[in-house]
């Protein structure tokens, strides 16, 4: 698995040189399906449930799952990009959220709080802990930001298919579900709103965005339950 893992890492360290003003987010989407060609290996999102496109773009109050179009972004905008590939039968999931120009504080905070609660979640991916024990970090500390965690929206198992179990919710009591064992491999990602935790799905059947307006970020790696410890398989 660390070669689709490798490969989403790289494609979202090109992404991220692409993001500024102006920028259409189908231009993003070109980059990402040009990019995954160049490694040799498969879009995991496109055509997974009839969704045509390589990238999930969701800006400002778009919470996941926003479809690449022909809107350009613009200064102050904040950006979440999903994707995933295939490659050899075995997939890769990470997503990031990014500022487009320079951004108000609040989404700043919103952003870096979103990131740090990935990786608390990402300390506890440990042989003995408990699924809960994941969900149970990230909303700690999510909450201790003055921030609420999405509940209609879940992490997950991944391997041989994008979506495997376990689910892995961002929010939770600790102590709870599987105990982790040595080769379990999560896709564990925080969605974090400004406000309220609750979001609804646009008429397009796919855009998640927040109920009251407010912004929403979006952090994901691909993480191996290793006897060492996590090793997160989507950082370069």
């Amino acid at each position: 698995m660390r070669v689709p893992c490798r490969i989403v890492a790289e494609v979202l360290g090109k992404l991220k040189e692409e993001v500024r003003p102006g920028v259409t987010t189908l231009h993003l989407n070109e980059t990402a399906e040009r990019e995954c060609a160049r490694h040799g290996a498969r879009p995991a999102f496109k055509g997974y449930s009839g969704y045509g496109f390589a990238l999930c773009c969701s800006v400002n109050d778009e919470v996941v799952h926003g479809i690449p179009g022909g809107r350009s972004l613009r200064e102050g905008d904040i950006i979440g990009i999903d994707f995933g590939v295939i490659s050899d039968g075995f997939y890769g999931d990470a997503a990031i959220t990014l500022p487009v120009g320079e951004v108000t504080a609040e989404a700043r905070r919103l952003m870096k709080a979103t990131e740090e609660s990935l990786y608390r979640g990402i300390e506890m991916a440990r042989p003995g802990n408990r699924l809960s024990d994941v969900s149970h970090a990230v909303q700690s500390h999510v909450e201790r930001e003055g921030f609420s965690v999405v509940r209609d929206f879940v992490g997950h198992g991944i391997g041989r298919s994008l979506h495997e179990s376990p689910q892995i919710p961002n929010y939770g009591p600790s102590g709870k579900g599987a105990r982790l064992k040595p080769g379990m491999v999560l896709a564990i990602e925080p969605m974090i709103n400004e406000k309220g935790y609750e979001v609804r799905v646009l008429e397009d059947g796919w855009t998640a965005v927040t109920c009251d307006g407010g912004l929403s970020a979006h952090f994901e790696h691909t993480v191996a339950v290793t006897e060492n410890g996590p090793d997160i398989l989507t950082r370069l």
